[in-house]
């Protein structure tokens, strides 16, 4: 059976943009494989299950293909089902208000409000 490393596959897929990123994951702790913590040299099989945690989201993959080199796109695409949950809704924060241009610089009390109002 074919197996891969799974800093390479990311790459691969296109998960990070470079193989020194997905190292680096995967040293972090953001990467698990089968609901264990993966260090960059795990192989990976078809069908295995691979939790990338990123910014805001958790990424759910699963392995359909193995990959050992980048690939166009469409390729990666097809070598990996994405299980991830949709994404939060975002939070639309208040227009601030816009000053005139050249009115010059805002009031003690306008930048106080600015302030408030960007919740600071």
């Amino acid at each position: 059976m074919e197996q891969v490393r799974v800093d390479v596959w990311l790459w691969a897929v296109r998960v990070y943009k470079s193989r020194s990123q997905a190292t680096a994951a995967c040293r972090a702790g953001h990467v698990r494989v089968g609901g264990e913590r993966a260090k960059p040299a795990t192989t990976l099989r078809v069908g295995d299950e691979v939790v990338v945690r990123g910014g805001e989201r958790e990424r759910v993959l699963l392995v359909r293909e193995v990959l050992h080199k980048r690939v166009g796109a469409p390729a990666a695409a097809a070598a990996v089902v994405d299980n991830s949950p949709p994404p939060p809704p975002r939070v639309l924060q208040p227009a601030l208000p816009r000053r005139e241009r050249g009115a010059g610089r805002p009031t003690k009390r306008e930048r106080r409000e600015i302030t408030r109002l960007r919740g600071h």
